[in-house]
């Protein structure tokens, strides 16, 4: 039986987040998510797409990849739809190196070993933090990455709390801190008035917290709305 991914948009571009940024990257986005963070910018991948079969997701990324073996499966949340397992185990024995980015509301544990998780950890201003799943902190490993985006003082403290209380710069490869941009509200997020990455930077030196502070290079090429990049 064919296996269908809901896809939203297969597209070549740098990565602009996480210890791989800068690098070329093949992204192919999946559409369904079942949270709804504040400070959401891909609220376009909730719903639109079409189903396509891994075969001819594939045959697509490897079309427009120049030959890039970067690959990252984003949302969305990817990790909503099972089949994306046996896409990315199909990737890893391509020899491509397999990027996912994925809340910290799925079960991680499923994915291929070989497979590069970076955890979106939901802080308290996305309005999501109570569907974090926690279990997921024993599957992390020193490839993996750990990531906050914060919208405020009080998301800094929480996550300065987690990040010293479960040792994770010890555990995982990188702990990524960003702020969250200003985001106006809609139909079905809250919206939110940004943070200033200033801000962040102090409070991170001030602390001194073995992290990463990272911004979204992509949205500083092109436009910050801009899709397909």
């Amino acid at each position: 039986m064919t296996r269908l991914l809901k896809v939203n948009e297969v597209f070549y571009s740098i990565q602009g987040e996480s210890t791989w940024s800068g690098l070329p990257c093949v992204f192919i986005r999946l559409r369904g998510c079942h949270l709804r963070c504040a400070y959401c910018d891909t609220e376009y991948a909730f719903h639109e797409g079409e189903n396509q079969s891994i075969d001819e997701l594939i045959a697509q990324a490897d079309q427009i990849s120049q030959g890039c073996n970067l690959i990252e499966i984003t949302g969305g949340e990817p990790l909503l739809q099972n089949p994306v397992h046996a896409l990315m185990t199909r990737l890893c024995d391509a020899g491509k190196t397999v990027l996912i980015e994925t809340s910290g509301a799925c079960d991680i544990s499923l994915c291929d070993p070989r497979v590069i998780r970076i955890m979106d950890l939901k802080t308290p201003g996305s309005g999501e933090v109570d569907r974090n799943l926690w279990a997921n902190l024993d599957h992390l490993n020193d490839q993996d990455e750990v990531k906050f985006v914060l919208c405020d003082r009080t998301d800094y403290l929480w996550a300065r709390d987690i990040i010293q209380k479960h040792q994770l710069p010890q555990r995982v490869n990188a702990v990524l801190l960003s702020v969250a941009a200003a985001m106006p509200a809609s139909r079905e997020i809250a919206g939110v008035p940004g943070l200033a990455l200033r801000d962040l930077v102090e409070w991170v030196l001030a602390d001194q917290l073995a992290v990463r502070v990272q911004t979204q290079l992509h949205k500083l090429v092109w436009d910050p709305m801009a899709r397909g990049v």
